[in-house]
C-alpha cells in the first residue's frame, strides 16, 4: 500500500512557491490583467473551467506580477459527494503552480477516497484577449491517493500517476449576439481511473490520449455561462467509466472574488450509474 503525502506536504508547496516569488520578484500583487482572464479553479487546482484546465494563468496577475488563488469546491451526486480545497500561484504570467486535496465521500457504499494533485502549468505563447491564435500552455499533474487498496481491488495497477496536457484557450470578441465567447481545447495523457481517484492504469490499456472542450459566453463582463466536457479513458473492466460533462455559471464579484455553480453528469463510477448532481466552487485571488 502506497504511503499517503504528508499532511502538511501541500500547504507547503502553495507556501514555498508564494515566500520563493515575494523574495525573488519585489513586484506587484496581481490585478492587471481583465477580470475573468484568469478562468476559476479545476477540480483538480489548476485554472480552467470546473472539469479541465485551461491554458489561461489563475488569477490575473500580468508578466511583472504575482498572484495566488485559493479555493473550496462542492460537489453533490447521486452516491457521492466530491469536496476538494485548492490553491494555485501564477509567477509573472509565465508559470503556474497548483495543489489540490481531493475527499470523494462513498455515501451509498460507504468509505471514501482521498487523492493529492500536485501541477504546473507554463505559458508557451500568445494572449487569450488578443493574439489572434489565443493563448497556449503546456501542464502537468502528479496524482497519488492516499490508500490505494480499493483501486486496486478493482484492478488499478497503480496508486500514483502523471498527466500530461496541452491547452488552447481564445476569447472570440462579439461572437454570439454582440457577447463575447471563450473557447478551449486541451488534449490529456493519462492512465487516471476517475480523474485518479480509482487509481491508475487498469486491465483495458494503458495510457491513452484524451479530448477535453469548453465554451462559455460572456453574458456581461462579470458573468460567463457555458458548458464544459471531458473524455475519459475507461480503463477498468470492473468498473466503467464514462465521459464527464456539465453545464455551468461562474460569476466575478470583482477581481478577488468568483462564485461558479454547474450541474454535473458524470455517467457510471465505480459501479454505480448516472452519478448527476450540483456542483459549487468559491474561489478567492489576490
Amino acid at each position: 500500500m502506497l504511503a499517503p503525502f504528508p499532511p502538511a506536504l501541500g500547504k507547503g508547496i502553495a507556501a514555498l512557491a508564494i515566500t520563493h516569488a515575494l523574495l525573488i520578484s519585489g513586484t506587484a500583487f496581481a490585478g492587471s490583467r481583465i477580470i475573468g482572464t484568469g478562468g476559476v479553479s479545476a477540480i483538480e487546482g489548476a485554472a480552467g473551467g470546473g472539469l479541465s484546465p485551461w491554458a489561461v494563468l489563475t488569477s490575473t496577475a500580468s508578466e511583472q506580477e504575482f498572484g495566488a488563488t485559493a479555493s473550496l469546491s462542492r460537489a453533490w451526486l447521486d452516491d457521492y459527494r466530491l469536496t476538494v480545497k485548492a490553491a494555485s500561484a501564477n509567477l509573472y504570467d509565465r508559470v503556474e503552480v497548483s495543489v489540490a486535496r481531493q475527499t470523494l465521500d462513498l455515501v451509498t457504499l460507504g468509505g471514501e477516497l482521498e487523492q493529492t494533485i500536485v501541477g504546473g502549468k507554463v505559458r508557451l505563447f500568445g494572449d487569450v484577449l488578443y493574439n489572434p491564435w489565443g493563448i497556449w500552455s503546456a501542464g502537468f499533474q502528479h496524482k497519488r491517493v492516499a490508500d490505494d487498496s480499493i483501486p486496486k481491488a478493482l484492478g488499478a495497477q497503480d496508486g500514483q500517476g502523471n498527466d500530461v496536457y496541452l491547452s488552447a484557450s481564445k476569447l472570440v470578441f462579439g461572437a454570439v449576439a454582440g457577447r463575447n465567447l471563450l473557447l478551449n481545447a486541451t488534449l490529456r495523457n493519462t492512465e487516471a481511473n476517475q480523474g485518479g481517484l480509482l487509481g491508475f492504469g487498469g486491465d483495458n490499456d494503458g495510457r491513452q490520449w484524451v479530448a477535453e472542450g469548453s465554451l462559455g459566453v460572456f453574458v456581461t463582463p462579470q458573468w460567463v455561462v457555458g458548458m464544459e466536457y471531458r473524455q475519459k479513458p475507461d480503463l477498468l473492466g470492473a468498473a466503467e467509466e464514462d465521459d464527464w460533462q456539465s453545464v455551468y455559471s461562474a460569476y466575478f464579484f470583482n477581481k478577488h472574488v468568483s462564485l461558479t455553480t454547474a450541474w454535473l453528469s458524470l455517467g457510471n463510477i465505480a459501479g454505480l450509474a448516472s452519478q448527476d448532481g450540483a456542483y459549487v466552487s468559491l474561489q478567492a485571488a489576490f
